[in-house]
């Protein structure tokens, strides 16, 4: 084992070298990443061809059968057989290519199947050549492509003994006469030749660190001296294809080359980790790309480090290797990726970005047209056929490919899923799975049963990618009475005041001495004026940056530790003086009463609650009534909305283990407070009370999966349902441990359903349950392809309108929804182009629901309106950044100025008047249901006094 990390740590510091600079062609693609896209949806071009692989040795099995000879492999892995057994059951390979749709089907030939001790002058095995002839044939009446590879690792054993494998020149000879006969027998019928597999993985892994067969270790010069043969090889069989058998067949032939993907240490562009990057590519993928695609020769990286090690071409030699391929044929797979972080130990971040890859090559090596060979990863043996990751990790490197072709313009022709079934995975063995079919090696007969990652790649590539399933941007305008707002949690009280002269009755001189300080003068008292609420500087501050944005509404929380009845007068005139501002500017607010924070060790209770055991304890109940009803006194007249709790349904993560008693005590906490406000107050203030709950939207993890869609409505059910259904009723009013009469209190205690809503996961059954989930039986996870923030908030907008579609059928339309709050993180200082984004993606989609799904949606509100400290959330920056505006405010604005997104041919901002954008009173909706009569009557009234005058007029 010594051995064998001694060679591969001298390999890596060989391919390395020291300290020659790199001038890579694509070096760009590290100083300038490639454009961030939003793109998630998308077709492929008209005639994209969709394939499928599989290599001889890991499926065939059958490694003696028929006269077949031994392989390297077969010698390695001491005679694994029957793997996948598809020598036999080569037809029930065919029907599952047939199953998924594809149009070419890329397998390999085993060379000893074919020649038995790999001499291809000698006569040929015909078990071995028919079977390739009714394998092709039979792709050929499907009307599927047959892709075929002369060579994937599984080289003869006997000519492994004879010349010591690629470490002989005259190797390269043998297989140029191997890939004649092929060329000669199946050709006909054969458009697309990959002479090799990957040899970047043969050579260091096969002559290297002996993890590949033939195992061999020991010379660091042995893995150039391999790679240098294999490169003759596959030139010497393009030339004889190209000479003796293009003319007729027109075919095309290329290697399938295998590469990984470097990112800078800590993404920092400097120039050493640039050369670094440029290195780790160079040793990979242009080790073998640039003798074929670039100049004919080894990159200079290499050369300069390691002359006398790596074999050198002649100056013949490199312009008869140059341009020996007719297409590049790219390999992308776990093992590449795996040998890749080996070379990548000098700080390089090695990444899953297949994208980037592409565009690498189409940079440096002239645009070719390209075939993506191999791409795929592994499951787990003990995954099964409900491989759910593996879809993800195959949509991942599906949209990859997909930017590449739509947004850089990289000639993709072709994609290969790789693999078709599950088999024996070289010196993984049955450890690791790769297929889109899986095979129970356990039972004799080898059925080849579909995963749900195969139903993925079907569907896939019946639509040609990822079309769009939702409804394309619509245009259209939000009712006059739409709430626009801003959201906001705990408004802090702020008590300095805005000049101390209003506080101290104190008389002062300036600079007596020269010394620019005040001086009291003794002996005489101001008289004060009354308190004003200009005395709170923050205040006009704060409010200004509202105004800014064009909200309408304003939603913020109090503080309940510092509104404890009895408590400070001047905390109370705080909030009073936020409100009457608002009410000056026009802004209308929405109160909460309580917004749980886990940065607060109370959780944003009073102390004294906390300590008694929170919402554990029914006490707190009777507590936060009586602090609602102090509320709804002080500050009722000023507020025609409020939020009883914030997310309650977000506290289960600090009561883990008495979950349920929680959520009865805050559900009866609100209905109690919602109660009160309707029995003592309404009547006069008019407003209206709900709660708010966290209601991110979840999609199966698996859409193939029965069990997936259940867990969907488990969860949210779980997450809206077991607060929402006691208050409206939709199924389960009954859940939980209250009793009849609190049933009977919760029933209807809520005037509008208030969501918080940001981001959309996937969720999957949770095989072991935790006291988290263990209600829901849940665990989410996130799609690969969605856009992420800094912080991993996925931007999924349409995730808000189904969010709203569930609600609105659930509840049958009974009331108004308003989206309380929704928002995501940036770390722009200004260009918050990801947020701008967000704003009118997520407005897009609420408008889709009001006008297509007719959801009764009333508001839509951003969260938040200022960062504190970080880059987060705000629309502003921090106040130590100077509150500046940053772009999304001006997007929201206008937004809010069109109420929507009229058409181009209607963009005047549209003016309402005389709107109350609140949520109605009971009277004033009367009012209005009753326009005619009202009018009517205010006419015979006029009449009458007019009358009235008239004729006391005559009588005078």
């Amino acid at each position: 084992m010594f051995r064998v990390w001694s060679v591969c740590v001298s390999l890596v510091l060989i391919l390395w070298g020291t300290s020659e600079k790199v001038q890579g062609k694509a070096s760009k693609l590290w100083l300038q990443p490639l454009n961030e896209t939003f793109l998630q949806t998308g077709v492929f071009p008209s005639g994209f061809l969709w394939g499928v692989g599989t290599a001889a040795f890991p499926t065939e099995g059958s490694w003696d059968a028929d006269g077949k000879g031994e392989s390297v492999w077969d010698c390695f892995t001491r005679h694994t057989d029957p793997s996948s057994n598809s020598y036999i059951q080569w037809e029930e390979d065919l029907e599952s290519v047939r199953y998924l749709g594809v149009n070419f089907y890329a397998f390999s030939l085993s060379w000893t199947r074919i020649f038995p001790d790999g001499n291809a002058k000698a006569h040929p095995n015909p078990a071995g050549v028919q079977h390739y002839r009714r394998l092709i044939g039979k792709l050929k009446e499907l009307q599927v492509e047959p892709v075929v590879t002369l060579f994937h690792w599984d080289f003869p054993q006997v000519l492994q003994e004879r010349f010591g494998g690629w470490l002989n020149r005259t190797t390269a000879d043998v297989f140029a006469d191997y890939a004649a006969f092929c060329f000669q027998t199946f050709g006909a019928e054969v458009r697309y030749w990959i002479t090799m597999h990957n040899p970047f993985l043969l050579a260091v892994q096969g002559y290297g660190t002996g993890a590949h067969a033939p195992g061999v270790t020991g010379d660091p010069a042995d893995p150039f001296i391999a790679a240098h043969n294999l490169l003759r090889a596959h030139a010497k069989a393009w030339h004889v294809y190209d000479k003796h058998f293009r003319p007729h067949q027109h075919g095309k032939v290329s290697i399938t080359l295998g590469s990984h993907w470097v990112e800078p240490l800590h993404a920092q562009a400097t120039p050493t980790n640039l050369e670094l990057c440029q290195k780790a590519m160079e040793a990979v993928i242009g080790w073998f790309a640039e003798p074929i695609y670039g100049s004919g020769d080894y990159p200079e990286s290499l050369k300069a480090s390691h002359r006398g090690v790596i074999p050198e071409f002649s100056v013949q030699e490199r312009l008869w290797m140059k341009g020996t391929a007719d297409f590049f044929s790219l390999a992308f797979g776990r093992e590449t990726q795996r040998v890749g972080q080996g070379l990548a130990r000098f700080g390089q971040t090695v990444k899953l970005d297949l994208r980037s890859i592409l565009v690498w090559v189409q940079q440096t090596y002239g645009d070719p047209q390209v075939l993506v060979a191999e791409s795929g990863w592994f499951s787990d043996a003990s995954v099964g056929v409900e491989d759910t990751v593996a879809i993800y990790l195959m949509k991942r490197f599906i949209m990859q490919v997909m930017q590449a072709v739509s947004v850089d313009a990289v000639r993709v022709f072709g994609y290969t899923a790789w693999s078709l079934l599950d088999g024996f995975e070289w010196n993984h063995g049955y450890s690791m799975r790769t297929g889109l079919f899986y095979i129970d090696f356990s039972k004799p007969e080898r059925h080849r049963v579909p995963k749900t990652s195969a139903h993925f790649y079907r569907r896939l590539v019946k639509d040609n990618g990822f079309p769009a399933e939702n409804t394309p941007r619509i245009e259209g305008r939000f009712p006059c009475d739409f709430q626009f707002g801003v959201s906001e949690s705990v408004l802090q009280v702020h008590l300095r005041p805005f000049s101390p002269q209003f506080t101290d009755p104190q008389l002062y001189r300036w600079n007596v001495s020269g010394d620019g300080v005040l001086t009291r003068v003794t002996g005489v008292l101001l008289h004060m004026q009354p308190a004003q609420c200009t005395d709170f500087l923050f205040i006009q501050k704060h409010l200004l940056l509202l105004g800014v944005t064009g909200s309408s509404h304003y939603r913020f929380a109090l503080d309940w530790t510092q509104l404890a009845p009895g408590g400070d007068p001047e905390k109370v005139r705080f909030y009073r003086c936020v409100l009457m501002e608002l009410q000056r500017r026009g802004i209308r607010p929405v109160v909460t009463l309580y917004h749980p924070s886990y940065r607060s060790p109370s959780l944003g209770l009073p102390e004294p609650l906390h300590a008694n055991g929170g919402w554990r304890n029914a006490s707190t109940v009777e507590v936060f009534v009586s602090y609602a009803m102090f509320c709804y006194r002080e500050f009722g007249a000023l507020v025609s909305t409020w939020i009883t709790i914030n997310e309650p349904n977000r506290l289960n993560e600090a009561y883990a283990e008495e979950w349920q008693t929680v959520v009865r005590h805050l559900l009866l906490a609100h209905a109690k407070a919602w109660h009160i406000y309707d029995a003592q107050f309404r009547r006069k203030q008019g407003g209206a009370v709900s709660l708010a709950l966290h209601a991110d939207w979840v999609e199966p993890a698996n859409p193939f999966l029965e069990s997936h869609k259940s867990a969907q409505q488990q969860f949210l059910e779980f997450e809206l349902g077991r607060f929402l259904d006691p208050l409206i009723g939709g199924g389960n009013e009954g859940r939980g441990n209250t009793s009849d009469d609190e049933r009977a209190e919760l029933k209807g205690a809520l005037d509008f359903i208030a969501l918080n809503h940001f981001t959309t996961c996937l969720v999957l059954p949770w095989k072991q349950p935790t006291l988290l989930n263990q209600e829901h039986g849940c665990a989410l996870m996130k799609d690969a392809t969605w856009k992420v923030s800094h912080r991993g908030q996925a931007l999924v907008p349409w995730g808000l309108r189904r969010m709203l579609g569930w609600v609105r059928n659930r509840y049958d339309d009974r009331l108004p929804i308003i989206v309380t709050a929704t928002g995501v993180d940036d770390q722009a200082v200004h260009d918050d182009q990801l947020r701008q984004s967000y704003i009118r993606s997520y407005l897009q989609e609420a408008l889709k629901a009001h006008e297509l799904d007719a959801v009764n949606l009333r508001g839509f509100y951003i969260w938040n309106l200022q960062d504190q400290h970080d880059l987060q959330f705000g629309l502003f920056s921090s106040a130590a950044h100077h509150s500046r505006p940053k772009a999304s405010v001006s997007v929201y604005r206008d937004i809010i100025s069109h109420r929507g997104f009229p058409s181009a041919a209607d963009l005047r901002p549209l003016t309402c008047r005389g709107v109350d954008n609140g949520t109605r009173c009971e009277l004033c909706t009367r009012i209005a249901e009753n326009k005619p009569l009202l009018f009517f009557s205010v006419c015979v009234s006029v009449s009458a006094s007019m009358l009235g005058s008239l004729t006391r007029s005559s009588e005078h």
